[in-house]
């Protein structure tokens, strides 16, 4: 089923990440992890195209967290010119990440989104123990959330820059693992851009994590 929903709310989160606030189709429900698939019809027909939803169920609204690719033309470019009181087009939820508990988030990028919800549904429940979130960005200007990030986890946020001339230079592999993990029996959550996640799955495997434990959107 679809649901024609207009923007409440938009907002930048940095140069290149924008949040949107929809509103919630009558008896509209999902859980943290489930995604939908969002269609374009004006001015130009684009899509469908998963998202993840970055709210959790009990708001008012549904809230959409996405990168902006500019250069592409594509969809989420069309998305950034669409202003509150347009519409989108949206399918029911479905699963993208399912919550196994507390654990360990690695994102690169916006592979984070998927994790908001996660982490504040664990926030609400009290549930969300020694979790870790390893957010890996190319520059620190390229970072968001970063207050909410901090309250939520503490120093068990870590922010990994991969680019940035300013910063130390690290790498999400099997050393910087190795130095920052010591329990691999428990769940791993990986999302991120094209490799991103499979070169991690096999790092983490190596290093004894369960597979079934280990929570992968490519």
């Amino acid at each position: 089923m679809t649901h024609r929903i207009k923007i409440l709310h938009k907002e930048k989160l940095n140069h290149n990440v924008i949040q949107f606030r929809f509103e919630k189709p009558e008896g509209f429900s999902f859980v943290a992890g489930q995604a939908t698939e969002l269609t374009l019809d004006a001015p130009k027909q684009m899509g469908p195209s998963p998202f993840t939803f970055t709210c959790l169920n009990t708001k008012p609204y549904l809230e959409l967290t996405t990168k902006i690719y500019y250069e592409r033309h594509g969809l989420t470019s069309l998305l950034a010119e669409k202003q509150v009181g347009e519409s989108v087009i949206i399918t029911d939820p479905w699963d993208s990440f399912v919550n196994k508990g507390p654990g360990i988030f690695i994102a690169g990028g916006a592979g984070i989104t998927p994790f908001l919800a996660i982490l504040r549904q664990l926030k609400v429940d009290n549930n969300i123990g020694n979790s870790y979130l390893f957010f890996s960005n190319k520059t620190g200007k390229d970072i968001f959330l970063k207050d909410e990030l901090t309250s939520l986890l503490g120093k068990r946020y870590i922010n990994i820059l991969t680019q940035d001339p300013s910063a130390k230079k690290e790498r999400l592999n099997e050393e910087f693992f190795t130095k920052h993990i010591s329990n691999f029996d428990q769940p791993f959550y990986l999302c991120g851009p094209p490799g991103f996640a499979e070169s991690i799955q096999k790092d983490l495997t190596k290093l004894g994590a369960k597979q079934d434990l280990v929570v992968v959107s490519f």
